[in-house]
């Protein structure tokens, strides 16, 4: 089970010691989008929805997970997070989520980028299901990340913001 950074010799699960690393300064993106009804989508964008401000429920809701995503993952880090930040777009029929997670440490964000999206994109279907029950959240996944061990990468198609 040798080249698996999570299991040890014994094949158990375990927790990688990142304590000889050096620290470096580390950033992710991560991006997912939220396919919903011209009703859903007009009334979100319009401030209309029943349960008020969806976006800006959603871009909270998403900062609190990715603070916490220690608790939520097995075998992550909990992380001392320098900066997170989670921008919408109004797409034809649908919102995009993208965060970005950065810190300096000694290990990566992208599960804290990524899980900022994933709860973002949960609110807004909170939010907004009594207009539409049938929203589909779809396409989550990093786009970018630089720094650490393994360098910088980004998606071949993705536009970095």
């Amino acid at each position: 089970m040798s080249g698996l950074t999570h299991i040890d010799a014994s094949g158990a699960a375990r927790m990688v010691d990142v304590g000889a690393k050096r620290a470096s300064q580390r950033r992710a993106v991560a991006s997912g989008r939220i396919a919903m009804s011209a009703e859903a989508l007009a009334a979100i964008r319009a401030g209309d929805a029943p349960k008020g401000d969806v976006l800006g429920a959603a871009r909270i809701a998403g900062i609190m997970a990715a603070k916490r995503t220690g608790e939520l993952i097995p075998l992550c880090h909990p992380l001392g997070l320098e900066t997170v930040s989670i921008d919408f777009a109004f797409e034809d029929g649908a919102i995009r989520a993208t965060a970005s997670a950065a810190l300096t440490g000694k290990t990566g964000v992208e599960m804290e980028a990524m899980t900022a999206v994933c709860v973002a994109l949960l609110t807004i279907y909170d939010m907004a299901k009594a207009i539409d029950k049938a929203m589909v959240i779809g396409e989550v996944r990093l786009i970018a990340k630089s720094g650490g061990q393994s360098g910088d990468w980004k998606a071949p198609d993705a536009q970095v913001p």
